[in-house]
């Protein structure tokens, strides 16, 4: 390990030279009289009489970015769903004078979308059934074989069918 001092290289430390050293900077490091204050009292005199003069102070507050946006989408979210009670709020003022008129008019866009899905299942369901024939020429040969096989032994009984 060589010492560097200004800039200037000095020979290599030996091996209690460079014990000693440790030594001094760690108990540097940890003298008593590094700590620093976790409170502040002002000791200047206060007037007798009227306000005291004003003391800077200074602000060393951050604010994470994460906190920041967290805060701002809780207001655009509050000032949303303020809006979305406004507008419910008028909705059902206008329901409250319940009349056969206001109930059509709630239940008109329901039957409309009710009728344009009955309309597309069954312009869907028309086209699934496409008219096919199927013609067949020459003899047709089915043939079909059971194999049946059966055990019983006292009240317990079984079956088994193969057909082909």
């Amino acid at each position: 390990m060589e010492l560097t001092v200004d800039n200037h290289t000095m020979r290599p430390l030996s091996a209690s030279e460079a014990k000693t050293e440790a030594e001094r900077i760690i108990a540097e490091a940890m003298r008593p009289e590094r700590q620093f204050p976790t409170s502040f009292r002002d000791e200047s005199e206060v007037p007798a009489y009227g306000n005291t003069p004003p003391v800077h102070q200074d602000d060393k507050r951050i604010v994470p970015a994460w906190a920041a946006g967290i805060a701002v989408a809780s207001i655009g979210v509050g000032a949303g769903i303020t809006g979305i009670g406004c507008g419910a709020w008028l909705v059902l003022q206008g329901l409250a004078s319940v009349t056969l008129y206001g109930v059509l008019m709630v239940t008109l866009p329901f039957a409309g979308v009710a009728m344009v899905a009955t309309a597309i299942g069954g312009a869907i369901n028309k086209a699934r059934s496409a008219v096919s024939k199927t013609y067949y020429e020459g003899p047709v040969v089915q043939n079909t074989q059971i194999n049946n096989s059966s055990t019983q032994r006292g009240m317990f009984s079984r079956t088994h069918n193969d057909v082909r």
